[in-house]
């Protein structure tokens, strides 16, 4: 019998804590309260979209050759950090979205979050931006929205470059992912996981580990301000339930634009051998592994990533798109 009070006991603690922590997150991102957590806020701008307010970054000449930077799911302009201004001072017109539902763009409670609809939005901004075409550089999730454009709006895509690209529905069978689809569960287990600072430094020390520096705390508290609202858990878990992304791989051998698939060697969250599966569909594709690398190179090689994405990108001034022709498996290329 007492250990049976003790164990209603316990419960009963744990639940209170949950619900407390549920209750007392913050509802939204507010910017004028993440000013010193904002990286190149003197390059934030905002226009609205579809009804939705978009945060943005843009970086350098508007009359230079255009460079979309898409992130990834659970992500923001903060994966590109590194790397923005590089690619900018190189001699692109680089603009960097928050996705509607991440970052410091709205989070509709009605919106469908899904790989179509952002990619939507992303036309929309380029739309907005007077962009007629650009060279997409999509990360994970991001990748799957870019090659989403590159399908449906062939016309607007110059080249693109996939980093880690998801072009499946195998990162649902993930334990996480498979918790966050379930009703209830998902709604409680998100923002428990999204809200752990603990839970998101232990992930991010395992890049810096890799690399041998020290955890850089302050972008810790950067990605974590940004995950631990409710607005943002609404739109992870909606993301999660409504991922469709089989058709990336079913149609990839349809993609033409000139394509880099960019992987770490040890991507842990798409794994490389699915980055010679895309290489292999896609008829002007090639694909560059980096040694000792995990999941987002621009933020582990970010030197190493400017310089072939900008090799990559100013080959369009000299070679007509789908003229290209690369070499299958023997190419393969390390860094």
């Amino acid at each position: 019998m007492k250990k049976r009070y003790l164990l209603a006991g316990a419960t009963g603690i744990i639940a209170g804590a949950v619900a407390t922590k549920l209750l007392t997150r913050p509802r939204e991102v507010s910017w004028p309260d993440s000013i010193d957590f904002i990286y190149h806020a003197e390059h934030s701008w905002f226009t609205t979209v579809d009804g939705a307010r978009i945060h943005y970054q843009e970086a350098g000449d508007e009359e230079a050759p255009p460079i979309l930077l898409i992130h990834g799911f659970i992500s923001s302009t903060l994966i590109w950090d590194e790397v923005f201004l590089p690619l900018a001072q190189g001699g692109f017109r680089v603009v960097a979205p928050d996705l509607p539902g991440y970052g410091y763009s709205d989070k509709p409670r009605h919106a469908e979050y899904t790989i179509e609809s952002q990619a939507r939005a992303v036309i929309g901004l380029m739309d907005r931006l007077g962009i007629e075409q650009a060279a997409l550089v999509g990360a994970s999730y991001g990748g799957a929205i870019a090659a989403a454009i590159a399908l449906d709006h062939p016309e607007r895509v110059s080249r693109l470059v996939l980093v880690g690209t998801v072009s499946s529905d195998e990162p649902k069978k993930k334990l996480l992912l498979r918790m966050v689809r379930l009703p209830l569960i998902g709604d409680i287990v998100t923002p428990l996981f999204l809200g752990s600072r603990w839970a998101l430094h232990k992930r991010m020390a395992d890049v810096y580990q890799r690399l041998r520096i020290p955890v850089d705390e302050h972008k810790v508290d950067a990605r974590h301000h940004l995950l631990a609202t409710a607005d943002t858990h609404r739109a992870m878990i909606r993301t999660v339930r409504r991922w469709s992304a089989n058709r990336i791989f079913r149609d990839a051998h349809l993609v033409r634009q000139p394509t880099m698939l960019m992987w770490g060697e040890d991507d842990a969250h798409i794994p490389l051998e699915q980055g010679f599966r895309l290489r292999d569909e896609m008829p002007n594709a090639r694909l560059v592994v980096f040694r000792n690398c995990g999941h987002l190179p621009p933020q582990e090689y970010p030197k190493q990533f400017v310089g072939m994405v900008s090799e990559f990108c100013k080959a369009e001034e000299r070679t007509e798109p789908g003229t290209l022709e690369f070499k299958r498996r023997s190419s393969l290329r390390k860094r």
